[in-house]
């Protein structure tokens, strides 16, 4: 895998993770942006990068490890977000995102956080490879419909 196509994926990852810890405050919203992002972050940069001509899948093993990167990067930037925001909201405004997470955030070390972080971040990783493998999957099923097609034109033009 090149190294420009990697600082891509990792920033527009990156940029995901960013815009969906800021969505995820919003009340109402924020639970189906934070499902989005656990699962089909590595869906929307693959199908993104792949309708612009940037990303060639060739084999599952880089379409997994492709989704496994946006995962990652995807949640720890957004968690490098969402939990400053929630205990400042929490600490000054007095307004709850999401009250039980904000009560385990506002008596919680660094390190439990940073644990936490980790953790839902490699759970992240692992969702998104396995979308990221579907993704694959339906990309490549799709092309095989798409010849079988030419084929039966091919054919029938034939007669």
């Amino acid at each position: 895998m090149d190294k420009s196509l990697l600082k891509l994926i990792v920033l527009i990852a990156a940029f995901i993770g960013g815009v969906c810890g800021i969505l995820t405050i919003v009340p109402y919203v924020g639970e189906f942006v934070f499902w989005i992002l656990l699962c089909l972050a590595a869906v929307i940069e693959m199908t993104f990068l792949i309708k612009s001509r940037v990303l060639e899948l060739d084999t599952v093993q880089d379409s997994v490890t492709i989704g496994a990167i946006i995962g990652f990067v995807s949640f720890m930037v957004f968690c490098i977000i969402y939990v400053p925001a929630v205990i400042i909201l929490m600490k000054f405004f007095r307004f709850y995102t999401n009250y039980g997470l904000s009560v385990i955030l506002s008596g919680a070390s660094f390190g439990v956080i940073f644990v936490l972080s980790v953790f839902m971040a490699v759970l992240s990783a692992t969702v998104n490879a396995f979308t990221g493998f579907l993704t694959f999957f339906v990309r490549e099923f799709i092309k095989n419909l798409d010849k079988n097609e030419e084929k039966r034109n091919q054919f029938n033009i034939r007669k």
